[in-house]
């Protein structure tokens, strides 16, 4: 049996929902390191942008109104993000500090955890909430 992904893309990839791709481009670039791997244009607005993390594929999104979507970011919709992501980083009171430098809203300050990893939390500019975390024993 072949594999029905393409290559290089994972069994299962966030596709988020944006009020703006460049804000949210460069929020991901900026804030956590995330390069963008591909985005496709139309009349010059982007529509679609995939982007990794430490080579992995890890995030995809659209605009609102994309493809003739009605969702809404849960800034837009007024609503709390019913998911949250959980990402692994080298340096979480360096990534933290980052984010709120560029929009993010702090909700947990970095501190270690009883779980053994250090931790904080932020919501980004369109609402979603980031857990960063480092192992530490």
């Amino acid at each position: 049996m072949t594999d029905p992904r393409p290559a290089d893309v994972p069994w299962l990839t966030p596709y988020l929902t944006v009020r703006d791709a460049h804000v949210a481009t460069g929020f991901y670039e900026q804030a956590l390191s995330f390069a963008v791997r591909d985005s496709v244009n139309d009349d010059g607005a982007i529509i679609h942008v995939e982007m990794t993390y430490r080579g992995q594929l890890i995030l995809m999104f659209a605009p609102e109104g994309a493809y003739g979507s009605q969702a809404r970011t849960p800034k837009s919709a007024g609503l709390m993000a019913p998911q949250s992501f959980y990402l692994y980083v080298d340096d979480v009171d360096a990534t933290y500090a980052r984010a709120l430098a560029v929009g993010a809203k702090g909700l947990i300050e970095p501190q270690d955890q009883f779980w053994g990893d250090r931790f904080a939390q932020f919501e980004d500019p369109d609402g979603y909430r980031w857990a960063i975390a480092r192992h530490i024993g």
